[in-house]
């Protein structure tokens, strides 16, 4: 197991690293406790590649919240089957299908840090709990809150994050994506640089940010993957930063 200070002197050494290079250490090091993790839309498509060169036994989770754009869904098989990719869907806790069913609507459009939570936090957690390393996609240029992120990122758990393209730019994936002659999310022509539920993406306008259609109207950047909602396993300890009524999961919560 490696020490928090091996750990930060990896980091910074790895930021001279390609990213091919970051994941083959990572598999090599974690096997088989060790897992990717992919939205499956234009930009997540090199890191995939990479991973089906370097070993397509490599476990890849897929949130499947039942909010996907049907080319989301569609372009996950086409990869997954072209580039044989062992992906796994992962979806929310059956505890919470009847409050999701009554609250359908409301949840991407009323409380999205809610149905974030639900829908995509939970089930990364329960997915990671027994692994040791997870492989993200997050790039630094991407937004603020992933501007100060770090190559390795030990989790309070033990749990190591690793995110091989971090220091890489829009214009890197493009790169890649061009010499590698990679397929594009369907929705990429349509003005959907960035592509999450159907409910919470809107097309964007060439100068805009390429997370402008997420979200908007919200004050939300962040599904809560990569901010500290990810370290709180208790949903009631959040409450604040949701505006559903969830007493009546707290209360089934007390019965059992």
């Amino acid at each position: 197991m490696l020490t928090p200070i091996e750990i930060e002197k990896l980091s910074n050494e790895f930021e001279t690293k390609t990213p091919q290079e970051i994941i083959a250490w990572a598999i090599d090091t974690f096997w088989p406790q060790v897992a990717m993790s992919s939205s499956f839309q234009t930009q997540s498509v090199p890191l995939l590649h990479m991973a089906s060169q370097i070993n397509r036994n490599l476990l890849i989770y897929f949130i499947d919240t039942g909010y996907h754009f049907w080319e989301t869904a569609i372009f996950r098989e086409q990869l997954a089957s072209e580039w044989h990719l062992n992906v796994l869907d992962l979806y929310r806790n059956s505890r919470w299908d009847e409050f999701a069913r009554n609250n359908i609507r409301k949840l991407p459009l009323e409380d999205p840090n809610l149905c974030c939570f639900i829908h995509k936090v939970q089930p990364m957690q329960t997915a990671m709990k027994d692994l040791l390393a997870w492989i993200s996609g997050i790039r630094r240029d991407q937004t603020a809150s992933r501007a100060h992120a770090k190559i390795l990122e030990l989790g309070e758990d033990g749990l190591l994050k690793i995110n091989p393209l971090l220091n890489w730019t829009k214009a890197d994936v493009k790169r890649y994506a061009e010499e590698h002659n990679l397929p594009s999310h369907p929705l990429l022509e349509k003005g959907y640089r960035s592509v999450g539920c159907a409910p919470c993406t809107v097309a964007i306008g060439l100068n805009e940010d390429d997370r402008a259609g997420r979200w908007q109207g919200h004050g939300k950047t962040e599904c809560g993957l990569h901010t500290d909602m990810f370290k709180h396993k208790d949903f009631s300890k959040l409450k604040s930063d949701f505006h559903l009524d969830t007493s009546v999961m707290e209360r089934r919560k007390v019965e059992r």
